[in-house]
């Protein structure tokens, strides 16, 4: 497996990320769940693509500036039948790395209260609870976590 950084509007990037949040509007019930402003091309500095060996697209994941030597994962995401695969810690790997290259010293993300196999996955990458922050401040479903790097 490897990673490719891409463009917001490569296909395949697209095509993870309909699938993200086709599962997050079915886990939730809703296609609008998200807190805060939607990631687009214009706010997010990385995205990265996970390819199996046939070069077939299975994760994604992308890190948006927040400021102040931080940044936030948004979209990740790993194809249900790639789970366990170790797909997931690669593009999270690979975020780290270009976050750290930007000179950022921390990572937050933000999860829903319906996702506790994505809390697993980030508390066992070293992420801990912060309080909910930026749009996510008030929203009860919001959990947040943050890795110093």
């Amino acid at each position: 497996m490897h990673i490719d950084e891409v463009a917001w509007d490569d296909p395949d990037a697209r095509a993870l990320r309909a699938a993200q949040r086709a599962e997050i509007a079915e886990r939730y019930g809703t296609p609008d769940s998200e807190p805060g402003t939607a990631p687009s091309a214009a706010d997010v500095a990385v995205f990265v693509v996970a390819r199996d060996a046939e070069g077939a697209a299975v994760g994604c994941g992308g890190l948006r500036e927040l400021g102040d030597a931080a940044g936030e994962v948004k979209r990740m995401y790993v194809r249900p039948e790639r789970r366990g695969s170790g797909a997931a810690a690669l593009v999270l790997a690979a975020l780290e790395d270009r976050a750290r290259e930007r000179g950022w010293k921390c990572l937050r993300l933000e999860t829903g209260d319906r996702q506790p196999d994505a809390v697993r996955f980030y508390t066992r990458s070293g992420y801990a609870p912060i309080p909910p922050f930026g749009a996510y401040a008030d929203c009860p479903s919001s959990l947040c976590f943050e890795k110093v790097l």
